[in-house]
């Protein structure tokens, strides 16, 4: 007899959620779309009619009373994280929590305890942990393929403009959270060590028309970093780069190097009268990592069914979220900031 299937509820029906919602909806064996809440209701309703779905929710806390319901997906602004993972687990809701986890690690530790103390599932979703080539070059550098781990160096550039409340730094910590989360994940995992500090510059070059409202605002960072076994990192991010969307990892060992990520969008090449070879630049996250999405998706629902803990847990969230806070901060400062 086939087990009961998992009910799912994605609370946040935008780009990232409607990623989320699409595979549980029909690609994650034991697991049942049952809902989408988001408190634009409209977003919420056509969520639910483009994924032929009965229901829908204004309000994240009727889904919490939804029985049908065993799990959430939380894909809302960073600001509302901690209040409905908090909630979901009093609710005995196992959690995926996009990221970045939280605002600041308080608020991640209270996400971390209140999911403990319920024995509920706490995933972050660091989906680049499940992308294949990022799985495989973890398993090469741990067999020594490149010898000894030196530098780790992670880019992502986003092609658009921010959202609007991203604006302001207290809403949202900047681009080192919205953008960079991901690439301070992937520093520690190949580093295999947590940050003993940071110092970062950031700059406004392209957005000029919010600096008279936004004046701490960044859309481009560099971060170096230290980490307690010695290793070396550095990360740069971007936003609004209009030429696509990049995302690369770079490793140097004491015996080699290893390179991560693709600038392709497919691998048709044109060769026209002008000549000149062409070739489409990757145009967004969604298509880059699509298969890490759906593979992050079923560890959670595994993680659930066979009561296993999760590759990405509520520590890791909390220490890349560490690193934002302090990467902000010595923006700030303009000093080297350790990281107790």
């Amino acid at each position: 007899m086939e087990k009961r299937k998992i009910g799912v509820c994605v609370i946040g029906a935008g780009r990232a959620g409607m990623i989320h919602a699409r595979n549980f909806r029909s690609n994650v064996p034991h697991a049942a779309l049952v809902a989408v809440a988001d408190p634009n209701e409209t977003a919420a309703r056509q969520a639910a009619e483009e994924l032929e779905i009965d229901s829908w929710y204004g309000d994240y806390a009727q889904a919490l009373s939804d029985d049908r319901i065993q799990a959430v997906v939380v894909v809302t602004p960073t600001a509302y994280h901690k209040e409905i993972v908090v909630a979901a687990a009093r609710a005995g809701k196992h959690v995926l929590c996009e990221k970045p986890m939280a605002m600041n690690t308080a608020e991640c530790d209270a996400m971390i305890e209140a999911c403990a103390r319920a024995k509920v599932k706490l995933q972050i979703a660091f989906m680049r942990r499940f992308d294949e080539s990022f799985v495989e070059a973890k398993r090469q550098v741990e067999e020594g393929a490149i010898g000894d781990v030196v530098l780790v160096k992670s880019l992502t550039r986003g092609p658009s403009k921010p959202q609007s409340w991203m604006y302001d730094l207290k809403k949202s910590n900047g681009p080192l959270a919205e953008v960079n989360s991901h690439d301070i994940d992937t520093l520690r995992w190949f580093a295999g060590s947590e940050f003993a500090s940071v110092h970062a510059i950031g700059g406004n070059f392209r957005c000029k028309e919010i600096e008279g409202e936004f004046p701490d605002f960044y859309d481009n960072v560099v971060l170096t970093g230290t980490f307690k076994n010695a290793r070396q990192g550095m990360i740069d991010g971007a936003l609004s780069v209009q030429y696509g969307y990049d995302s690369r990892v770079e490793i140097l060992g004491t015996e080699g190097v290893m390179f991560i990520g693709q600038t392709h969008e497919r691998t048709l090449v044109t060769a026209s009268r002008s000549k000149q070879l062409t070739r489409p630049f990757m145009n967004s996250w969604r298509s880059l990592f699509k298969e890490a999405y759906l593979a992050e998706d079923r560890h959670f629902i595994a993680c659930i069914a066979e009561e296993s803990d999760p590759k990405v847990t509520g520590h890791d969230g909390k220490m890349a979220v560490a690193v934002v806070n302090a990467g902000n901060a010595s923006i700030l400062s303009g000093s080297i900031v350790p990281l107790t």
